[in-house]
């Protein structure tokens, strides 16, 4: 998709469709002079109440060079950053499935959004760009067309080819500023959808690294990736573990982006990487299990966040870290009671072969302490069931040995629309992972199962004062809320780039 950013009236611009957003008291306020103006009679208030997310649509009676279909769309109150981008997001969803190929978005009321949200007009067209790239988004890669008649011999266009932010006036350079930041942004966040969208057979440990590998050539920073004799010579124990049961080697990633001038800070991300998750001897049931192609959302939002990062310039050197295997049943996987030793020189007691995630992020945080010894350490993976259950398939679970941090990441929850909900990390929840056999168990019995896997990474950390553990098993593949969507959200892409930027 690309954008395109004019002064010109949104009502003269050529495009398919043209946005008009509301908020509830405008349109009650201007609705009928707003659209008189473009030919349209006013429409009645019991028929569209501009709703955050709430689309209607009118037709133009003479609409000469610009749009004959018009799309309001609320905004609802209009105060909040996700308000706008819930209405992009609508807009954009409704345009691709009526297979319009233009959509050109009326900000002739920037200035007046800016005042009601108190973001400034860069920011309210980045929010927009955003929305409307995740609501045009589409996993259709893997479908040949050739079952669907209809959709192969229609000369529709399958997706929004351009988006046009019309109406800007003087606004127009801060317009096109803030569109370009939620191009970067948008198209990230979507890359990293299509990753966790792949099935395992399209997705191995290393074709995960090489997609590490092109968002490098893209952004423009350095790529390794260590293959199965280096993770065995650093005494990777956990990740070699995991990929013991498995026909596909395991691979270690690292994406290394430094900025132009001195780095602000130095974060490190880790992202969970398995690739496909069978829960390996300690087997998953049949149903539902083909959607643990998603066990890899963590990594897919740690590559997509350095590539955005690279993209918009922070002044920051963010490190990203990938583990990565699949998880499967074999007659060399590992076994429940056995007992592994991290590179960190930690034993740990298998007690569930299915708690195999925490087990590749132990070495990957050593590792990240070790090597780099961050500022700031930050994991994101779909870590555990109990999250959901706690916290349904719209929220992440937020664990944190720093209350500044854990603020500031619960306010970048706040405006970019990914929220996190803070947990403990209580000492006393230790005493559920303690083992007879070795330094620790991997899993602390059913209750708290989200508590004892954080606190599990925890004790790999090796005392970095500044770590959080995000557990986005809800949100990054929700089965229900959290994306109208169907499949990956690319959750963590945002919210991550929202708390790089507030330290830029």
């Amino acid at each position: 998709m690309k954008y395109t950013v004019t002064a010109k009236e949104g009502g003269l611009v050529k495009a398919d469709i043209l946005v008009r957003f509301f908020g509830k008291k405008e349109f009650k306020r201007d609705a009928a002079k707003v659209l008189g103006a473009l030919g349209i009679v006013a429409v009645p208030d019991d028929d569209f109440k501009a709703s955050a997310g709430e689309v209607a649509m009118l037709y133009r009676q003479t609409s000469g060079k610009g749009a004959l279909r018009v799309m309001l769309a609320g905004v609802g109150e209009g105060k909040t950053a996700e308000e706008y981008r819930k209405a992009a997001d609508a807009v954009a969803r409704k345009a691709v499935d009526l297979h319009l190929g233009v959509l050109a978005l009326d900000c002739s009321p920037i200035d007046e959004w800016s005042k009601q949200s108190k973001q400034k007009p860069e920011a309210l067209a980045s929010i927009l760009v955003e929305g409307a790239l995740f609501g045009a988004y589409r996993f259709d890669r893997l479908k040949s067309g050739k079952l669907d008649k209809e959709e192969k011999d229609s000369d529709k266009p399958k997706a929004i080819e351009e988006l046009m932010l019309a109406g800007c006036g003087d606004r127009l350079d801060a317009v096109e500023k803030g569109a370009k930041a939620g191009m970067i942004v948008g198209s990230c966040q979507n890359q990293a959808r299509d990753l966790v969208n792949l099935p395992g057979n399209h997705l191995s440990a290393e074709e995960l690294a090489d997609a590490a590998i092109e968002a490098g050539k893209r952004g423009g920073f350095e790529v390794t990736v260590f293959d199965k004799k280096k993770i065995t010579e650093l005494g990777m124990g956990g990740l070699l573990a995991v990929n013991k049961g498995s026909l596909e080697p395991p691979t270690f990633t690292i994406l290394d982006y430094k900025p132009k001038g001195k780095a602000k800070k130095t974060i490190a991300l880790v992202g969970k990487g398995v690739t496909f998750d069978s829960g390996g001897i300690s087997l998953k049931p049949a149903q539902g299990m083909e959607e643990m192609k998603s066990d890899m959302s963590g990594a897919a939002a740690v590559i997509a966040t350095v590539e955005a990062v690279a993209g918009l310039g922070l002044p920051l050197r963010v490190i990203g870290l990938v583990p990565a295997t699949d998880n499967m049943p074999s007659g060399s996987a590992q076994k429940p009671g056995d007992v592994i030793t991290t590179m960190s020189g930690i034993t740990v007691e298998v007690g569930n072969t299915d708690a195999e995630g925490r087990l590749i992020l132990a070495d990957a945080l050593t590792y990240a302490k070790k090597e780099y010894d961050p500022d700031v350490i930050i994991d994101l993976a779909t870590l555990t069931g109990a999250c959901i259950v706690a916290l349904g398939n719209s929220v992440a679970g937020l664990f944190s040995n720093e209350d500044k941090l854990a603020e500031s990441i619960f306010e970048a929850g706040q405006s970019s629309g990914e929220k996190v909900w803070k947990m403990p990390l209580w000492d006393e929840y230790d005493e559920l992972i303690k083992s007879d056999v070795a330094d620790v168990h991997n899993t602390g019995g059913r209750g708290a199962g989200s508590v004892t896997a954080a606190k599990f990474l925890q004790k790999f950390i090796d005392g970095h004062k500044r770590w959080a553990h995000i557990d986005i098993a809800g949100p990054a593949f929700p089965a229900k809320g959290g994306s109208k969507t169907p499949g990956a959200t690319g959750f963590g892409v945002r919210l991550v780039l929202d708390l790089l930027k507030s330290w830029s």
